[in-house]
């Protein structure tokens, strides 16, 4: 069985100790329950938006879902903005040109941001989370993976002694040999000094 069949079959079983049932059941309410801060800008609701979503990979929601629930988040003058690039109702658009729209706007609204945030202070530093964010998924993808090749070296343990114990062991051969019944030496009866002739015992030892 190759090794990524093995890994995709003890996959749901691993990441059930990194993602508990509370734990997903907390982070797919932060995600239908977003909403843009007051003194949050696009870009930075759009990547804590996306932070929400790469903490928890198997929240299960579609992208027109997730599209949906982004916008209806947003402050009026946002959305505005999104209907406006997208030529009327945005999320009448399918949900890969919604998000170019999401994605442009957002590299806009930033590069902006950036520009006026150096002006007022060239020595602050800009915020940012998702590096931080991005080092802990790593650190989580990292474990799943030393996880799950413990289990397939077990399970490939596991599969070698079954086989092993299937395999009889080959019985040692008899080796048919003459013993004199008169002195008990290893020749023929016939052939014994002590004695002139007899019959002769066949004697099976282990090889």
């Amino acid at each position: 069985m190759p090794n990524t069949i093995v890994k995709l079959l003890l996959f749901p079983f691993s990441i059930n100790q990194f993602f508990p049932p509370s734990k997903t059941t907390y982070l797919r309410k932060e995600i239908t329950n977003f909403l843009q801060k007051s003194n949050e800008t696009f870009n930075e609701a759009w990547e804590r938006f996306k932070d929400l979503l790469r903490q928890c990979p198997h929240h299960g929601f579609s992208e027109l879902h997730q599209l949906d629930t982004f916008y209806n988040a947003l402050n009026p003058n946002d959305q505005d903005v999104l209907d406006s690039a997208a030529g009327g109702n945005f999320l009448d658009k399918i949900p890969r040109k919604c998000l170019s729209i999401i994605e442009s706007k957002s590299k806009v609204r930033y590069s902006r941001s950036r520009v006026t945030d150096v002006r007022a202070n060239a020595n602050t530093p800009l915020p940012s989370s998702s590096h931080s964010n991005s080092f802990d998924l790593q650190q989580i993808a990292a474990a799943l993976e030393d996880k799950l090749d413990i289990r397939m070296n077990r399970f490939e343990k596991s599969l070698n002694e079954m086989k092993n114990s299937f395999i009889t062991p080959t019985a040692p051969l008899k080796v048919v040999t003459k013993v004199c019944i008169t002195c008990g030496s290893n020749h023929s009866y016939n052939q014994c000094p002590l004695t002139r002739g007899g019959n002769d015992f066949l004697v099976f030892h282990d090889n």
